[in-house]
């Protein structure tokens, strides 16, 4: 009896947790010999229970064993017996203990697999009632218990058929008379240590321990569990990749029954062992809620998915094998895993790799990540609604929304005081983004063997060789409609009925429901992309007034009305704008687009180039007090000191051979000299000013482009009658403009999309330290590389175009071939804001398309490939599955959207005043696409965290430094507005109306004769003088054709000028930076209140911990501490 007693208390290796077989059972299965019993596929899913609470893993759910599994089948022989339905088993009708222990050492002697058939019969209806058990009380709490019944809207999951075959399932008869034996059963257990042990069977347990739980080392227990766990932990903080090698030594006689459930896979591959699936071992899909996201027993909840698909490849085996040794080493870490067949896949080829993280796990990573965990609900209020916020009430959401939790006061969580947060439910106290997060954490880092000599490890790489095909995390449930118990709330469904749908576009974002769900960094990008949003709306009412005012002065502006004029500027004679070919054309021809250029260049403009220089500081500003109130919300105020040891890439803890000891923290750790660096980082720089190279190349080719082909189209006009009603508002130079700008951003779209390939593959090699290594190198990389992209074409119109030109007879050449390009008269502000225009329109309105349409596409395609069309009709991880993947760096490539369109808003926003509003419509366009795609299109993400939009928020404050010069110099250089204030107060001979004269006044004359032959136009004329934009003396004047001193003046007041802008901007936004603190103050008081409540409550919690400890009363330790007091006052006051 002392033997069997161990037996059943064993640590659950899978010759010891099933040493209480059926004596019967085991004679059929002796009669039957070797070659009878289950399958492959059945012996693998039949997971060995820990008998003793030890520590075991369960791949199909836990489930009793052991003795108390044989008993329950002992007292059912009993009652068929008595029914007439069978006999008494033979080892219970009175045999000899001789006898009896001859079927004991009979079962020995046979496989396991024949000892098991007994508990497969009994195994399933145990666990059954427990399920129910619990679905019942979780279903009181859900009101749907009526009677004894449950309603549940969806079925519960069932098992696979072989586990209800009509022998195993108990009528309700059976299970009241055998709930009364229990009753007895549990009276006599009382009087016998064994039968107490045995009664410890009944329920399973999960634990995650590194100790053996045997009664021999009870005393030694306590002491090996917090030694072993401790030193775990320390390696997990360092991000150790040996740390599973260390659980599996401590571990090793725990974990035997893991080496079992692969036992018929390792001589038969997973192709081979499907076949000897039995039909009616298949798993009923139609019995499950479609809807489900916890295992098949429906209690404990998926956190994570890994799918592969088994291929007949000559490497399967190896990639067998990789997941053999992986999903092994999950288990011993302490991770539950399901798996499901392909067979009940929709494609019939997928496997699915279901993971659960138990408490055990959570509590343990949970410490080791720092996550922080609520202690005591907050008592600081809300900030109060002012009065402004009232009249925004249309634009609010609903209290519950916007605020799904209260506040709390939270510390880092530690298992060994778990008394101190507020633990309702284990079940539901992590949410599921922090669960997400600790399993993604450990697949990261869950070695899969050695390769070459070197430790392989972590999902990534799983994933890149398509070891595994996916891997992610689930969401709640289906997004157009809420889930029903015993599922959680289903948050994707309150994020798509109020943050994803388009006719909410004019509502707040939902912050804190978009963090619990997606995680603090991508909760943290759609408080930035609101924010700006909001700024945005302020810059594009003072732009759009701008516009108004040029659209309302158009009419009355001198200088169009002049050239518009038949007798001014229909009578002067403009020179050609090409070699030969070009003829000479009138002023008044360019009278349209003299009026368009108003709009854009007028008085406004140099006061909404300085307001947006204010506008862009205050943006920046008001940014970083807006991330320090998110940082105090989200609790990240010490994000960046918790963070330091657990940013390590799994990449370079492979490639590292060297450690070094850390000065802070005094620890080795991974360390990569820097020698081994430098050849990568010279071909990264080489690469990108390759790159840049070309993007230059590729601008000096569209240039080439336009000057070749504007003779063509001012030839074709000149010649072709029915054109004459066009060239009224089509001339060459904007027919040229238009065609060159759309044929750049097409060069544009093709350069950028090879780029971001090579940019990507490049950092890889260069091997980052941390993630936000990779990040800052990566969006290093791809920023310069897009500002030339884009803004180079913009940089060239602005600054260069027209300003090397020459004069007539002597032209300035392009590569000693094609004639430099001249401006219209009016200046080149309109081409610029052509230009703009087409390649920030043209690059929004391709981006959302992109967005919205790409992942529906291929998320169509998907589901036309399987069976089942619909998403109702099948499971919730294989929905999941057919999503597109977010990828890691989809959030990069938002936010490098959303810069790049920075750029476009302040860089050159002198000369589109319209450029902010259109960024303002794209960008509550840009949100709502952004949230139906992410919680419709794409799988949820593994949630990460951030205190802030990292390296972007350093380029924006480099670009709204450059941005003041930028426009200051569109002003004075491109603008048209300084030549004539220098008219105006300087040259203008007119007092009533002083602008009258200016465009006679801006434009030389040429002598036709001086013309050199390889210049003139073919067909003769008979013009003696033409004109062209300059400030030059005329022919008859001994300095011909030499710069006079109205260009000069002119040229001095553009200097003037961008210095005095550029120091007066400058100073406001010093002074503003100055002013404005970068954490508000209310936000300082809070954060202080909060440490000192947390202090408070941590104190008191081990001040009270250690009275019970001592075992004092507080009453007596109170009353002890004023005795200790008055004998001290009594002692001074003596002496």
């Amino acid at each position: 009896m002392e033997q069997a007693g161990q037996q059943g208390r064993g640590a659950a290796g899978p010759e010891e947790g099933r040493e209480a077989a059926c004596p019967e059972e085991v004679r059929e299965a002796a009669e039957q010999g070797p070659g009878d019993g289950l399958s492959g596929e059945e012996g693998a899913s039949v997971e060995p229970a820990g008998p003793g609470g030890g520590e075991m893993a369960v791949s199909e759910g836990g489930a009793p064993a052991g003795l108390a599994v044989w008993r329950r089948g002992k007292r059912r022989g009993d009652r068929d017996a008595a029914k007439g339905k069978g006999k008494l088993p033979e080892g219970r009708s009175g045999k000899d203990p001789g006898e009896h222990r001859e079927e004991w050492r009979l079962r020995d002697q046979l496989p396991s697999r024949h000892r098991d058939r007994c508990l497969e019969k009994y195994w399933e209806s145990a666990q059954e009632r427990y399920r129910v058990r619990v679905g019942k009380r979780r279903a009181k709490r859900a009101k749907q218990v009526v009677g004894d019944r449950v309603e549940w809207k969806y079925p519960p999951e069932r098992k696979a058929g072989w586990l209800w075959r009509p022998e195993t399932v108990e009528s309700e008869e059976e299970e009241k008379e055998e709930g009364k034996e229990e009753e007895e059963e549990a009276c006599r257990r009382k009087s016998s240590p064994l039968e107490v042990q045995q009664h410890q069977l009944r329920r399973p347990t999960v634990r995650f321990s590194t100790c053996l739980r045997s009664p021999r080392l009870s005393q030694l227990r306590l002491s090996c569990c917090l030694s072993g766990t401790s030193a775990i932990n320390e390696l997990a903080k360092m991000g150790d990749p040996d740390l599973l090698e260390v659980l599996a030594e401590e571990g090793e006689k725990v974990n035997k029954h893991i080496d079992y459930s692969f036992q018929m896979s390792e001589s038969l591959s997973s192709r081979e062992t499907s076949f000897l699936i039995n039909e009616e071992t298949m798993f009923q899909k139609n019995q499950q809620s479609k809807d489900s996201i916890f295992f098949r027993d429906g209690i404990r909840q998926i956190d994570f998915v890994l799918s592969y698909v088994d291929d007949v490849k000559k490497d399967s085996e190896l990639k067998a094998e990789r997941r053999k040794e992986f999903e092994t080493n999950l288990r011993k870490t302490g991770l539950e895993l399901e798996i499901e067949d392909k067979r009940d896949s929709e494609d019939g080829r997928t496997y699915f790799v279901k993971i659960h993280a138990p408490w055990e796990v959570l509590v343990t990573y949970a410490e080791v990540l720092g996550i922080k965990m609520p202690i005591k609900e907050s008592d600081i209020p809300r900030p109060k609604h002012t009065p402004i916020s009232y009249v925004l009430g249309p634009v609010r959401l609903p209290l519950s929304v916007k605020y799904p939790h209260p506040e709390y006061f939270t510390a880092q969580f530690s298992r060994h005081r778990q008394e101190l947060f507020l633990i309702e439910d284990q079940a539901t106290f992590f949410p599921s983004s922090s669960r997400n997060r600790i399993v993604y954490y450990i697949l990261s880092r869950c070695p899969f063997g050695i390769e070459d000599g070197k430790k392989r490890f972590g999902i990534e790489r799983l994933l890149n060789s398509n070891t595994y095909s996916s891997a992610y995390p689930l969401h709640d449930g289906q997004y157009w409609k809420p889930s029903e118990p015993p599922n959680p709330t289903n948050e994707r469904y309150t994020l798509h009925q109020n943050w994803a749908r388009f006719s909410y576009f004019y509502k707040e974002q939902p912050l804190d429901l978009i963090k619990n769900y997606y995680g603090e960094k991508i909760g943290i990008y759609f408080v930035f992309l609101g924010f700006y949003t909001e700024m945005l709306f302020f810059a594009a009412v003072v732009g759009l007034a701008c516009f108004i005012y040029g659209l309302l002065s158009m009419e009355h502006n001198t200088s169009s009305t002049e050239i518009c004029d038949p007798e001014i500027g229909g009578q002067m004679i403009m020179c050609p704008l090409c070699d030969q070919v070009c003829d000479y054309w009138r002023l008044n021809s360019t009278c349209l687009a003299s009026k368009f250029s108003h709009l854009f260049d007028n008085e406004s403009t140099v006061f909404f180039a300085i307001f947006m220089g204010i506008w862009v500081t205050l943006f920046l500003e008001f940014w970083k007090q807006r991330q320090a109130r998110l940082e105090y919300e989200w609790d990240l105020v010490d994000f960046e000191e918790e963070q330091q040891q657990l940013q390590l890439r799994p990449e370079f803890e492979a490639m590292c051979k060297h450690r070094k000891l850390n000065a802070v923290t005094k620890e080795m750790e991974p360390y990569m000299p820097l020698y081994t660096r430098i050849p990568w980082y010279f071909l990264s720089g080489a690469t990108v000013t390759l790159w840049m190279s070309l993007v230059v190349t590729s601008m000096v080719a569209v240039i080439v482009y336009r000057l070749s082909v504007f003779a063509t189209f001012a030839s074709f006009m000149e010649s072709d009658a029915s054109l004459k009603q066009v060239k009224s508002f089509l001339t060459p130079q904007i027919t040229t403009s238009l065609t060159g700008s759309c044929l750049n951003f097409i060069v544009i779209l093709i350069l950028n999309f090879f780029y971001e390939k090579i940019s990507a593959w490049i950092t890889k090699m260069e091997i980052p330290r941390t993630y936000q290594e990779y990040e800052s190198s990566l969006t290093l990389k791809m920023f310069l590389f897009q500002f030339v992209n884009f803004y180079s074409s913009c940089f060239y119109v602005a600054f260069f175009k027209g300003k090397f030109v020459g004069y007539p007879g002597k032209y300035t050449y392009l590569f000693n071939e094609w004639r430099s390009e001249e401006c219209d008269p009016g200046g080149c502000l309109i081409e610029l804001t052509t230009q703009l225009t087409i390649i920030m329109t043209g690059k929004q309105i391709f981006g959302n398309i992109k967005e919205a349409i790409y992942p529906l596409a291929l998320n169509w395609w998907r589901r036309r490939k399987a069976r089942t069309n619909s998403e109702k009709l099948y499971s919730r991880w294989e929905q999941d599955h057919d999503l597109e993947s977010f990828g890691p760096l989809g959030l990069f490539y938002e936010y490098l959207e959303t810069v790049t369109q920075f750029g476009f808003v302040t860089l050159f926003v002198a000369s589109f005043p319209l450029a902010p509003l259109l960024a303002l419509i794209n960008n509550i366009v840009e949100i709502r696409v952004d949230a139906w795609k992410l919680t419709t299109q794409y799988r949820r993400t593994v949630a990460s965290k951030a205190h802030s939009i990292g390296v972007w928020q350093d380029i924006l404050y480099g670009m709204a430094v450059l941005s003041v010069a930028t426009n200051a110099f569109i002003v004075a250089f491109t603008s048209d507005i300084i030549p004539r204030l220098v008219y105006y107060y300087a040259y203008s001979t007119n007092a009533t109306q002083p602008m009258t004269g200016y465009v006679n006044n801006s434009l030389s004359v040429f002598l036709i004769a001086d013309f050199p032959n390889h210049t003139a136009p073919s067909e003769k004329r008979d013009f003696i003088t033409c004109r062209y934009r300059d400030y030059r003396y005329p022919p008859d004047d001994e300095n011909k054709y030499f710069h006079n001193m109205q260009f000069w003046h002119v040229l001095a007041a553009k200097m003037t000028f961008i210095i005095v802008m550029e120091h007066v901007v400058f100073l406001v936004k010093f002074l503003l930076a100055w002013m404005i603190p970068d954490v508000p103050k209310d936000v300082v008081e809070r954060i202080k209140r909060e440490k000192l409540m947390t202090i408070k409550i941590l104190h008191d919690f081990e001040l009270n911990k250690l009275k019970e400890n001592l075992g004092i009363n507080s009453n007596e330790f109170a009353k002890h501490v004023m005795i200790e007091e008055n004998k001290a006052q009594l002692a001074k006051s003596t002496l």
